[in-house]
């Protein structure tokens, strides 16, 4: 199971709204933060720290709070900025991204950052990961919920295949898969990704992935004794 380390002790800043997130990411410059990798998660990462999680930055350690696996880490820069926004890091933080000494590296670390449960951006790992950490909060009989979020090309991983047939066999109905759709996958899916878990016996639905009130509503949908998958289709890669 995972947990979050030991990290600096920082003055925590106070919350910002939603319309605040596209002056946050303008604080982060340079290539190196994957702007469309980056762009295409914000609406969905938002939700979920803004509606569906339970944890807040000053409870990050609480050991019942909600699990969030950001395993889809090589373009961090809407994560930093959506956790700028909640409180959790300073927002001056964002400036430095990517520089010497800074705890925002191009791939999250959970040592270095209030708040992030694993250090990811090696495609493949969030969500075996979570499939784990579920395991683990299930037997401590924890109320805590693990949700983790990978890109549809990230699904190309075998790992990922071994986490899903996993996940539904052992019924980790405390585990969430959102997986953002940007059609950047090698393949493609037959029947769509939502079809890839429902064959494999989660329950799986599909929304628009700027829509925060069908996000919303998709991280409520009931179902017992299975795991869920959120398929969230957002502008193919590039179109931004």
């Amino acid at each position: 199971m995972t947990t979050t380390s030991s990290q600096p002790a920082i003055e925590l800043a106070p919350q910002l709204p939603y319309s605040a997130l596209r002056q946050l990411l303008s604080e982060i410059t340079g290539d190196s933060k994957h702007l469309p990798s980056a762009t295409s998660t914000l609406d969905v990462l938002w939700v979920l720290y803004d509606r569906v999680l339970r944890i807040d930055p000053q409870h990050a350690d609480d050991p019942d709070r909600d699990r969030f696996l950001l395993s889809k880490g090589h373009g961090p820069a809407s994560y930093y900025a959506v956790l700028a926004a909640k409180g959790f890091v300073p927002r001056a933080w964002l400036r430095a991204m990517g520089t010497f000494d800074s705890p925002l590296g191009y791939h999250p670390d959970r040592v270095l950052i209030h708040g992030v449960e694993i250090s990811s951006g090696s495609l493949g790992h969030g969500l075996p990961i979570g499939a784990g950490t579920a395991v683990g909060l299930r037997a401590q009989g924890s109320p805590a919920r693990v949700i983790v979020l990978v890109g549809d090309a990230e699904l190309d991983e075998g790992s990922n295949h071994e986490a899903i047939a996993y996940a539904a066999r052992a019924g980790l109905e405390n585990l969430t898969v959102v997986v953002i759709d940007n059609t950047s996958s090698t393949h493609g899916w037959p029947g769509g990704i939502a079809r890839r878990f429902d064959v494999e016996g989660w329950a799986a639905t599909d929304v628009d992935g700027r829509d925060h009130e069908q996000i919303a509503a998709a991280f409520s949908t009931r179902h017992d004794g299975r795991p869920l998958a959120v398929v969230a289709h957002v502008e193919p890669k590039g179109s931004m």
